[in-house]
């Protein structure tokens, strides 16, 4: 099949939709939670989550454009500085899914989907308490991007919560242990399996051990 673009512009908007958001592969499923000035929860789940840099350490995460549609968590993050990232679990991966309904901002999701809200001592925004890695982010910087009239929100780091003796010396986290989901498209979701792990390659030479496959 060759799909062109001129063919992609004519194509259902929503098998479009799928379509594209399918040949970005499996992503992960994160649910980010975020609090207004009064007080009021906001739960809502993304794909679009991306490792910027260890140190310090950054991630990033896409916001749709902005229109008649408010973005809840866009508004609160900007209002407080503050949010979480949460991995979704295989076990709630269909209530962290009713987290994506467009709610008011009186409602909040953490309600509608099931889900805990979880406060640690000094952070304003609110975890998951579900979730098996949550991390408390504080906003850095938005990036416009002008292509489609998204932006890439940027935080920091300032807290990581994980279960008792889940990391692996040398950091590593088997996430198929830990039962994270991953997403594909809009709301395909799968479970993930650790199948290999590899040293890092420094030089050419070390790429000798592939000629055994």
């Amino acid at each position: 099949m060759h799909i062109t673009k001129i063919e992609l512009s004519k194509m259902n908007r929503i098998e479009r939709l799928n379509l594209i958001n399918s040949l970005s592969g499996i992503k992960p499923a994160n649910l980010i939670g975020s609090i207004n000035s009064n007080g009021q929860e906001n739960l809502a789940i993304f794909s679009s989550v991306v490792h910027l840099g260890s140190n310090p350490a950054l991630f990033g995460f896409v916001l749709r454009p902005r229109g008649e549609v408010r973005r809840h968590t866009h508004e609160n993050i900007l209002a407080t500085g503050y949010y979480t990232i949460n991995f979704v679990s295989t076990y709630f991966v269909q209530n962290a899914h009713y987290t994506s309904i467009k709610a008011s901002e009186e409602t909040s999701e953490f309600s509608l989907s099931a889900l805990t809200p979880e406060y640690i001592q000094n952070f304003k925004a609110p975890f998951v308490k579900e979730s098996s890695i949550k991390i408390g982010m504080s906003f850095k910087q938005e990036l416009d991007i002008e292509a489609n009239g998204t932006s890439l929100i940027i935080g920091q780091v300032e807290h990581i919560l994980l279960p008792d003796d889940t990391m692996s010396n040398g950091g590593h986290l088997d996430l198929g242990e830990l039962g994270v989901a991953g997403i594909s498209g809009l709301n395909t979701y799968y479970s993930l399996k650790k199948e290999a792990q590899f040293p890092f390659v420094r030089d050419e030479y070390e790429l000798s051990d592939l000629s055994q496959f």
